[in-house]
């Protein structure tokens, strides 16, 4: 094992920490070779990617729906189906390479993932996955860009997730205004993985409200 797991993998991933490893080996091997890891982030694979993804788990409802979104090399998809298997998760990928890399882990791991091929703000893509409890999100587009994909997707009082880095107070005091008339609600930072991941996982949690702007309410026949 090239990559072999820190101590606190043990911790979040229980008896499927094996699978957790092959996919980090896919990631520093695959992963790299067709582009879906730059190759200087090979040797940091478990703390800033692996992991840092898996403790976003703490903020996800038992057996959710959940939709990923922009998932990439499966990031945050497959850490959060690894540490808990009792979600249902879908990967939405535009790019046909990324989908095919994604396929063929899922595959060698033996995870009960769907790969969805397309964009979020897609009809057809908000027709088939609409009413998910959860979306996810990682490195994918600006906050405001990001809630206008994601909260179509999502149940009344079911969640967007984005995972950020250290701007995200700036992005959320940027876009705070424009994601509430997109139909959110305010803005929280979280802070996932404290004793886990140093530093813990910063995520930008936003509720659906109960109507998207831009969608009228039906009007009720006399």
């Amino acid at each position: 094992m090239e990559h072999p797991p820190p101590p606190a993998a043990q911790k979040v991933f229980g008896d499927r920490l094996e699978l957790a490893a092959r996919y980090v080996d896919h990631l520093a091997t695959s992963g790299v070779e067709r582009g879906l890891i730059g190759p200087r982030e090979a040797d940091r694979l478990w703390d800033r990617h692996v992991l840092n993804c898996a403790v976003v788990a703490e903020l996800v409802p038992d057996s959710a729906k959940v939709v990923d979104v922009g998932s990439g090399a499966g990031l945050p998809g497959i850490p959060l189906c690894l540490a808990r298997p009792d979600l249902r998760i879908v990967l939405v990928e535009p790019l046909a390479r990324r989908v095919e890399w994604l396929e063929e882990i899922i595959a060698d791991l033996g995870l009960s993932l769907t790969v969805e091929r397309g964009r979020a703000e897609e009809n057809a893509i908000r027709r088939r996955w609409e009413g998910a409890d959860v979306v996810t999100a990682r490195a994918v587009a600006p906050l405001a860009r990001l809630a206008g994909w994601s909260l179509p997707l999502l149940r009344t009082g079911g969640r967007m997730l984005a995972v950020k880095g250290a701007s995200a107070p700036q992005e959320i005091e940027r876009d705070a205004a424009e994601v509430r008339r997109l139909g959110g609600g305010t803005p929280v930072i979280e802070l996932c993985g404290t004793g886990i991941v140093d530093p813990p996982s910063t995520v930008v949690s936003v509720e659906r409200q109960a109507r998207l702007a831009g969608r009228p309410r039906k009007k009720r026949s006399t």
